[in-house]
């Protein structure tokens, strides 16, 4: 791996730390020549101390199965159809199978892994008049016991099988398994290894999407989604839904596409992200004052330029406010300058009371996503003491004062603060 490669992942590494990621492999993938890349991948992870849960499906491995079975056709692949009693048998062997390669694998790369029983689940019963049988659906997750393993740094492998108390044993969607797991498990991330590039509606790629209008696309009877990413992309905007910020769709079959799409601000898959700016609205002219109690202490420290309340109510437009039960917390603005291809992010800043719970990241999210908006090709921030914060936390590069529109480079040198310029191309870089 480069080492512009390591200073992109631990640019990461505070906000992952201790979290959850769900990762889902198709069966397809367990199969691959990739596969113990992804193996490897995972070991990063692990190393960089994030909680791993695998979830895998055998749809590939009970296809395989039965081809050489003479004259037999399997009741279902994907656990969504009926699985009768000899495909639920199928089903155990490859899941044994597929479970023992994953286990396998995972010694190999010195990572201790086990499978449980973890994953409750009831038929899915009659639907339509049609008894699905041994098909079930996940009813809960035994929370203590993943939290357990995950704890004392141990892998969960979770096949596509759900359990009773009664002793039965059912054939679950995979997609079900990771979405139940993620939200039960309040995880940061779920992610689908899959064998296509991401998400794709009517044959093109979507890149990132918010849940809510992937929800209406799925719902659009005129747009055309390929058959196998379907229950993915509603579980997706479930789980989303239910508290999971990001679910990823990835290329398992391409070499590091794991760690690129977890790593980088480009990705290499699709992105589908929760609601989370629903806490952030744009200020009104009776907000100024709110505003100039939030920030007063930062301009008498000198972390803010000063302000002027009509400087503020001036440009009211450009200010937006993070609030928590209805209370402003903090605040930012985007300031367009006159070529309309540049923002400038501003007036950063969180109370005292509400720093290091990840605000200040959402405000930046949400005004590089404002700024693609408004089609802008560039953003820029201009601090004397937080630079590193943006560097680290916010993905700038150092920038100069070319940067800079001629009306906001006068500005600056008036200002004789000599800050520090810093710029994000938004052309290049996604949102993640």
């Amino acid at each position: 791996m480069k080492a512009i490669d390591l200073r992109g992942i631990l640019k990461y590494v505070p906000q992952y730390r201790h979290k959850i990621f769900v990762i889902a492999l198709d069966g397809i993938i367990t199969e691959s020549e990739n596969f113990s890349n992804i193996l490897l991948d995972v070991a990063v992870l692990s190393s960089l101390n994030i909680q791993v849960v695998l979830v895998h499906g055998i749809s590939s491995q009970i296809k395989k199965i039965s081809a050489e079975m003479e004259g037999f056709q399997p009741s279902d692949l994907d656990g969504n159809g009926v699985t009768d009693d000899q495909t639920l048998g199928i089903a155990l062997i490859a899941s044994n199978r597929c479970t023992h390669e994953i286990l396998e694998g995972l010694s190999t790369a010195d990572l201790r892994a086990v499978t449980c029983n973890g994953i409750i689940s009831h038929p899915m019963g009659i639907i339509h008049g049609v008894d699905h049988q041994y098909t079930g659906k996940v009813e809960r997750v035994d929370v203590e016991m993943f939290s357990t393993l995950l704890k004392d740094g141990i892998i969960p492998v979770a096949p596509p099988l759900g359990f009773d108390g009664e002793g039965n044993t059912y054939r679950v969607n995979s997609d079900n398994v990771a979405y139940a797991l993620g939200v039960h498990l309040k995880a940061q991330k779920i992610i689908f290894v899959t064998s296509s590039d991401g998400l794709y509606c009517n044959g093109k790629l979507i890149g990132n999407i918010q849940a809510q209008t992937l929800q209406r696309m799925l719902e659009n009877p005129a747009n055309i989604f390929h058959k196998e990413q379907v229950s993915k992309a509603k579980y997706a905007v479930q789980a989303c839904q239910q508290g999971v910020q990001r679910v990823h769709l990835i290329n398992g079959f391409v070499n590091e596409s794991l760690i690129a799409e977890i790593f980088s601000n480009e990705g290499v898959g699709t992105l589908i992200y929760a609601n989370e700016y629903q806490q952030i609205r744009r200020a009104t002219r009776k907000d100024t004052r709110t505003i100039m109690v939030l920030i007063r202490q930062a301009m008498k420290m000198e972390e803010l330029t000063n302000r002027s309340y009509r400087d503020v109510e001036s440009r009211i437009q450009d200010y937006y406010l993070f609030e928590i039960d209805g209370h402003a917390v903090a605040c930012v603005a985007l300031h367009v300058f006159s070529d309309k291809t540049t923002g400038e992010l501003a007036c950063l800043y969180v109370s005292c009371n509400h720093e290091n719970k990840g605000i200040g990241r959402k405000l930046i999210r949400f005004i590089e996503d404002k700024a693609r908006s408004l089609n802008l090709k560039k953003l820029v921030v201009l601090s004397t003491q937080t630079y590193t914060y943006f560097r680290f936390k916010g993905g700038f590069k150092d920038g100069s004062e070319a940067d800079l529109s001629p009306e906001r480079l006068l500005i600056y040198h008036q200002s004789k603060r000599r800050s520090k310029i810093l710029v994000k191309n938004l052309i290049e870089e996604n949102s993640k």
